[in-house]
């Protein structure tokens, strides 16, 4: 193709595109045209349309508002239908259903809430006024019905369901009878039992278990309700007044100073081996019990569950306490000193369980007068421990033993120190209530002072004999008794080796005196020149010269006299230890015998070849031994003339 032929096309071309481009603009403004046109349409549409958008409107919220005022309205009727079916239980009372009937305190109170905050409600004042008041009255009812339930089931304990609380070694043998033949029988029971067997206790019921959860939901309602000090007044009355009779069924009873001063000791003792089993059972037992039901019942009200145990146990601890006290200020004497240190041991005892059970700030004073207890009880022993020292050693018995056997003085002190030794743990924190000092050297002390007290009083007593033989005798008897006491026992730990030795030696010392005074004067008569200063006789060989017939008859005349005299009135003396007995009839046989034989042999052929020789040679040797046999055995004058 040439050039011209295709400048032709392309004018075609470009005369083509001007065509399409202006077709193109017309359409587009016939479209804005057309588009104008719709949109003045729609906006008269809306203007049109704009008071049906607005009542339709209108009439949706007024539909919203129809319903929430029906949904409210259904609220109201509701909490009215509660409120009738509340009453309904309210007015049955809790005994029928008490669970339903705290239902109906919960949906009570849920409805006085309600009302409360919404009082623009035309009817909310009528309806609170309505629902206190029968609140108050559920309340009321509620309180009725705690007291009946607490007081239904709150019994005094029986005293045998106590003792079968405690451990075995406490049970009825030990504990109904309370009495105390004498000091070592209880105190020796006890302190075996503690260390033979482990200390069990059961609390006793004092509230049937499925009673608890109704007493602690009625509790808990009245102290929401604000009631507190109604139910502490109903809980205290009704359990402290169990709680103190089970004690006095038990026999613990309220004495005072002068009730325990004008008691027989036989009874006092009794009763205060009676106190000892009731402190425990109180302690380990009924208070114990008591802290675990405010514990259960007032859970979660920490101030009134205190509050509550404090004042239920507060006149019961006082009862038992006073008679503590009662005792513990009352006229020192040496045998109160066993009581007050088992009384004084009880109180260790349970010292630790007193702080646990009275432990809160309402318990105060009783754990107060609890520790101020126990330290008047060690007072007072320790104080009864001084005088039972000094009236050991100043007392004034003017009563002999006749036969010089042990003096009961020197029996009593020593079974007193033996029972000592039975306490020897409690006297060793006695001594540390009041000295820091090491207890045992203490408790050595305290015992060598007593030992030696009771040897100066048996000095002084010895001298009542006008017999200065007996009064050897006397107090061979009675420092062996001590020795042989002490060596039986654990005072000799304590006494030691060297005091038994220096003692063994002193009546060693007293038998040898006996022998001299009493049998010095009649040797005389086997010798010549009187006696050496052995007691043995002198002269020896040849001695038969001095003496004519006459003589050697005068001689065996007062030899038998005398040994008559010896023999009639010693056989009256006495020397309860059968051994300490025989080596006293040996030793005056070695010194009698020999001398009578050698005098008899070098003399008795004057005798016997004379007139009525068995006038003057009663005895032979033999004859003497058998009745040196019969010396000491505190035989009467009849006894001995049959």
């Amino acid at each position: 193709m040439g050039v011209p032929q295709a400048m032709e096309a392309l004018r075609e071309r470009a005369a083509f595109i001007r065509d399409s481009l202006h077709k193109s603009q017309t359409s587009t403004e016939n479209m804005v045209a057309i588009l104008g046109s719709f949109d003045h349409r729609l906006s008269a549409l809306e203007t049109a349309m704009r008071p049906t958008q607005i009542r339709t409107h209108s009439i949706r919220r007024a539909h919203e508002n129809i319903d929430k005022t029906i949904k409210a309205a259904e609220v109201i009727l509701g909490k009215f239908d509660l409120t009738r079916k509340a009453e309904a239980k309210i007015l049955r009372g809790p005994h029928e259903d008490l669970e339903s009937y705290l239902e109906a305190i919960d949906q009570l109170r849920s409805i006085v809430l309600f009302f409360s905050s919404n009082k623009s409600f035309k009817s909310s004042g009528g309806i609170l006024s309505h629902t206190n008041s029968l609140l108050a009255k559920a309340i009321s009812k509620l309180e009725d019905e705690f007291r009946q339930l607490l007081t239904n089931y709150s019994k005094p304990v029986e005293p045998d369901r106590l003792f079968d609380c405690l451990p075995n070694s406490l049970r009825p043998s030990s504990a109904s009878t309370g009495h105390q033949s004498d000091v070592s029988s209880k105190t020796h029971s006890e302190h075996h039992h503690k260390s033979l067997e482990p200390a069990v206790y059961t609390l006793p019921t004092l509230i049937p278990p499925r009673v608890l959860p109704l007493l602690h939901d009625l509790a808990q309602q009245m102290v929401q309700a604000g009631h507190q000090q109604q139910l502490f007044r109903i809980y205290r009355e009704t359990r402290a007044s169990v709680l103190e009779q089970s004690l006095r069924k038990l026999g613990v009873e309220r004495l005072t100073k002068d009730d325990v001063q004008k008691m027989q000791w036989e009874v006092l003792e009794a009763k205060i081996g009676n106190w000892i089993h009731y402190m425990r059972i109180a302690v380990k037992l009924l208070f114990a019990g008591e802290k675990k039901l405010s514990d259960q019942i007032f859970d979660g009200v920490d101030s009134l569950r205190d509050q509550c145990f404090a004042d239920v146990t507060a006149n019961s601890v006082s009862v038992l306490l006073s008679f503590g006290e009662a005792i513990a200020k009352s006229k020192r004497s040496p045998e109160k000193l066993f009581v007050l240190l088992d009384m004084y041991e009880i109180m260790r005892e349970l010292q630790s369980e007193v702080e646990k059970l009275f432990g809160t700030k309402y318990c105060t004073e009783m754990r107060e007068s609890s520790v101020s207890l126990t330290k008047r009880l060690a007072q007072t022993a320790q104080e009864t421990f001084g005088d039972f020292e000094e009236a050991v050693e100043k007392d004034a018995t003017k009563t002999a033993v006749l036969d010089g056997t042990v003096h009961p003085l020197t029996s009593y002190v020593i079974n007193y120190v033996k029972f000592l030794f039975d306490y020897q743990s409690t006297l060793k924190q006695l001594f540390q209530e009041f000295d820091s000092g090491d207890p045992e050297s203490q408790l050595a002390s305290v015992t060598t002072r007593i030992m030696q007290a009771l040897q100066n009083n048996l000095d002084g007593k010895s001298k009542q004999y006008k017999d200065p033989a007996l009064t050897q005798l006397f107090l061979m008897n009675n420092i062996h008794y001590i020795v042989r006491s002490v060596r039986r026992s654990e005072a000799k730990d304590l006494l030691g080796d060297d005091w038994v030795q220096i003692h063994r030696r002193i009546v060693q010392q007293h038998a040898n005196q006996y022998k001299r005074v009493s049998w010095a004067k009649i040797l005389q008569c086997l010798t010549v020149q009187g006696s050496n200063s052995s007691g043995g006789p002198i002269g020896g060989d040849g001695s038969g010269s001095q003496l004519s017939r006459a003589g050697v008859k005068d001689r065996f005349k007062t030899f038998n006299t005398q040994f008559e005299e010896l023999h009639q009135r010693q056989s009256q003396w006495t020397v309860p230890d059968s051994e300490l007995r025989e080596s006293l009839r040996l030793a005056v046989a070695e010194i009698l015998l020999p001398a009578y034989r050698s005098f008899l042999k070098r003399h008795g052929p004057q005798i016997e070849s004379g007139k009525n020789p068995q006038k003057y040679i009663r005895y032979t040797a033999e004859d003497l031994d058998h009745m040196l046999n019969e010396f000491f055995e505190g035989k009467t004058w009849s006894e001995q003339k049959r």
